[in-house]
């Protein structure tokens, strides 16, 4: 890719970048949030098209109309978020969009299997073609998302953030296939927030910040230091001191706690935790382990069919979500788009969402709108909202502002306060300064519970440590003592070994 410059309304996307990539190379492409590695990477599949510049292969300059361009020229890509249809089989997912036929009508999924099956063994992990995704792990979805590629012919693949929530041991199967797929000729993009896993398995890191290359290193010649250093433009603190913590009385109690999930599966199963104030508690797990319907059932966003769940010693198990919010309980959904964020209100809106009805921002039916403006400006210089102003709409704001976002207007005088993967997607900066916000809350005396499929996150902030696989508590640990990869097995088994 060379010279390539996109510009959005107000935003300079791209600036001139230069990014080469070599036949067998691993490349890590390292940024901030909104730094423009994905505008990048869409212009590469053929999603958007550049201002200026131009993409080459093998040498020869070709303009990328769509995906389905993209994929003809050799070019696969594997997105953070699964693009999987979870009731379909593994070989139904692989081959849709590129069926194989017999006759005019009829799918050929037999052939379709074998060839599948040749594949996966080939690029060395096994995977039966006839298993629906849904009853697949996270670690073999992802397989699968690499195999869709591969089977389309990609010599050129774009990984976006693929170990974001796998486990330690699922981390280092997909490095061999991607090691292997390295020594067979494939030119890989490797697009990753943890610095650690960029070192480990790139060949050439490039990093990019407010749309430009600031530097291009050999992983022998840096350190995870340097790169955030570079991908942030100032000196970051990696590893948060999160200090000593002073428990206190016990805010959250979870008792013998059952959830079905949306199809009428239990997926919570007699589940008991402790959370005390002044402490922050962190749930570990392969996602899809029941920590979604946990999240939820606590929050008041789904009913227990069984259990309950206490708050200081008060009852709020089947409450609403505005009573357990009225019960000073914060939240930091996962999903912050969807559920932290109504994207098309402008900021000073999504900063009083959840108390825009009480004062100093309504008196009755009437909002006060000076009110709602001052308290937005106030956070937006407390936690450092990089936006133009508070009468920005939320989704013109990087996922690192807009998590700031939620996060301001959540973090207050809580009781307990709820992080479910309060990081994920954020770089190294955004991360940082969530990290250091949880541990004031904590040392303030609120009770913090955090859920997260990143175990480098858990072992960095929790005073405990608690594991769940299917919906139990299999392990319970100080955070100070946990190990690593035992953690790892009983994430990934239920057991230690």
């Amino acid at each position: 890719m060379r010279g390539i410059t996109k510009r959005f309304p107000g935003t300079l996307a791209n600036d001139h970048v230069d990014l080469s990539i070599q036949p067998g190379e691993i490349h890590g492409l390292l940024g901030e949030n909104g730094a423009g590695k994905t505008t990048l990477m869409n212009i590469l599949y053929g999603l958007i098209a550049p201002d200026e510049g131009e993409v080459l292969i093998d040498g020869k300059a070709v303009t990328i109309h769509d995906p389905a361009d993209a994929i003809a020229r050799g070019i696969g890509m594997v997105h953070q978020h699964f693009m999987l249809v979870p009731v379909l089989t593994v070989a139904e997912n692989v081959i849709l969009g590129a069926e194989v036929m017999r006759g005019p009508v009829l799918l050929d999924l037999g052939e379709a299997s074998r060839r599948i099956r040749a594949l996966a063994e080939q690029v060395g992990f096994q995977i039966d073609p006839g298993v629906r995704v849904e009853q697949l792990s996270v670690g073999q979805q992802q397989r699968v998302e690499i195999l869709k590629a591969l089977y389309r012919g990609a010599r050129i693949l774009v990984l976006d953030e693929p170990t974001a929530v796998l486990t330690p041991q699922e981390t280092e199967e997909i490095f061999q296939v991607l090691r292997r797929l390295r020594g067979e000729g494939a030119s890989i993009v490797f697009i990753s927030h943890k610095l650690d896993e960029v070192l480990r398995i790139a060949d050439r890191i490039t990093v990019i910040r407010r749309g430009a290359v600031v530097g291009e290193r050999r992983p022998a010649d840096t350190s995870e230091q340097e790169l955030a250093d570079l991908m942030v433009g100032r000196e970051v603190s990696l590893r948060v001191d999160r200090g000593t913590s002073h428990p206190g009385e016990v805010s959250l109690q979870v008792t013998g706690l059952r959830v079905q999930d949306d199809r009428g599966h239990e997926v919570v199963r007699g589940l008991d935790l402790t959370v005390r104030s002044g402490e922050i508690v962190g749930v570990a797990g392969v996602a899809g382990n029941g920590q979604e319907e946990l999240v939820e059932a606590i929050v008041g966003l789904r009913k227990p069919s069984a259990g309950r769940v206490t708050l200081a010693g008060r009852d709020i198990t089947g409450r609403s979500p505005r009573q357990v919010r009225e019960a000073r309980v914060g939240y930091v959904p996962a999903d912050r788009q969807r559920y932290g964020l109504v994207l098309s209100f402008p900021l000073d809106d999504n900063f009083c969402l959840t108390e825009y009805y009480r004062p100093p921002f309504a008196s009755g039916i009437v909002r006060n709108e000076a009110a709602i403006r001052r308290h937005a400006e106030k956070l937006i210089a407390e936690f450092d909202v990089r936006t133009p102003g508070p009468g920005v709409r939320a989704q013109t704001l990087s996922g690192g502002n807009q998590q700031k976002v939620v996060v301001a207007r959540e973090f207050g005088d809580d009781a307990l306060i709820v992080l479910d993967q309060p990081t994920r997607g954020l770089d190294v900066g955004s991360t940082e300064f969530i990290h250091r916000r949880a541990i004031e809350q904590r040392d303030a005396g609120t009770a913090v519970l955090l859920v997260s499929a990143d175990l480098d996150e858990i072992l960095e902030l929790s005073d405990r440590i608690v594991v769940i696989h299917r919906g139990r508590v299999v392990g319970e640990f100080d955070g100070r003592e946990a190990e690593r990869d035992r953690i790892g097995l009983l994430m990934a088994r239920g057991e230690a070994a």
